[in-house]
Order: structure tokens, then sequence, then C-alpha cells
């Protein structure tokens, strides 16, 4: 478990995030981002801890943290954005069936994004291992740029934001880490769930107007 290893480790990381400095959290972000992931929570805590401790600041701990995120959110984004579809399409016509997919299917993820990309992205950064992937989908669908790192930056730095929290106030209580961070993960999944459904009603409302 993520957090089992985190209590196990968390002196070894502190002393890396130390010796490191800023530039380790945004490295360890970048990773944890693209397609090796590594779990953020391992590397923000702590660091939110060396706050507590007055060895880092809060500034510079969350610019370094969104801005490692934004790296390696777009690391994929632009694998997806230039090389992705190409590829999709060909394994698509000689694997699909396999995996139930299809070009229909892709188009309607393509149609998605266009019209809910932006939401999409901005939740999918709260939400664990959806972290990683959200890029993709974008970056097939080739989601504008601006768009795309705006939202990331934004759910990115919130997620980075409640770490810090966590880790200024509970970094050196392991125990309570362990208890309780997985009832914080799902508490953001049901307030991503509530957005979403506000989201909708709004979305549904303004077609409505228009009409």
């Amino acid at each position: 478990m993520v957090f089992e290893f985190f209590t196990s480790w968390i002196d070894t990381i502190l002393v890396l995030i130390k010796g490191l400095g800023y530039w380790g959290i945004f490295f360890g972000m970048m990773i944890e981002s693209s397609f090796f992931p590594f779990p953020s929570e391992a590397i923000i805590i702590p660091a939110g801890a060396l706050i507590a401790q007055g060895e880092m600041t809060i500034f510079w701990v969350f610019f370094a943290g969104t801005l490692g995120s934004l790296i390696g959110a777009m690391i994929n984004f632009g694998l997806a954005f230039f090389l992705g579809r190409a590829f999709i399409d060909s394994f698509i016509g000689a694997h699909g069936k396999l995996f139930f997919l299809n070009k229909e299917t892709l188009r309607n993820v393509d149609n998605y994004f266009k019209q809910h990309g932006e939401i999409t992205t901005f939740l999918g950064r709260l939400i664990p291992v959806v972290r990683q992937l959200i890029s993709l989908p974008a970056g097939f669908s080739k989601m504008n740029l601006f768009k795309f790192s705006f939202y990331t930056s934004f759910g990115a730095g919130i997620w980075v934001l409640i770490l810090m929290v966590i880790g200024y106030f509970f970094g050196d209580n392991y125990s309570w880490i362990n208890v309780n961070m997985d009832s914080i993960i799902l508490s953001l999944l049901w307030v991503s769930l509530v957005v979403v459904i506000i989201y909708i009603a709004l979305k549904s409302r303004k077609v409505k107007k228009i009409r």
C-alpha cells in the first residue's frame, strides 16, 4: 500500500528531499505525472513536514510541486498529441477486438473531450491513478494546449496544497496518515462527483437557453 511504503521510508524520503531541495520536489512530481508513476503523497507530505520544521517554504514547495506535475502531464499530452493517434489506430486495427475498442469508441472519446475536456482534466488531477492517465485522452483529442495547461495546473495545485497541509500538521504522525488518507481521497471523489453533477446541470441549462 502507498501509505505503508510512505511510513516505512519517510525518514529516507525526508533526507532525500532535504538534499535535493525544491528540484527534488519538481523532478519527483514530474515523474509522478508522467509514464513512471510515483506516489505524490511520498513527495509532498514529507515536504509539508519540512515546511513545519522551517526547512522549506510554502510558496516554493507549492510552485515546484505544481510545475513538476504540469511538465509531467505535458509529456504524456505531447506524446499522445503527436504520436499516439497513429499508434492507437494501428493497434485497434490489429488488436482492438481483444480490448473491446474500435475507432467509433475513440471518436466518442474525442467528442467527449471537445465538449467536457476542461472539467474532466481538472477533476482527473484529484483522482489517484487517473491523475497519470488523464493527459492521454486529452492529447489524443488534441485539446487546446492553453486550456489543458490551465486546468491541469488548477487541479494539480489543489492536490499539492492538500498534501502540503497534511504534511504540515500530521507529517510526523505516520499512523494518522495511514488511517485517514483513504478517507481523504474518498472525500475528494465525492466532492468531484458533486462538481460533475453541478457542471452537467449548468451545461444542460445553458443548452436549453440556447434552444
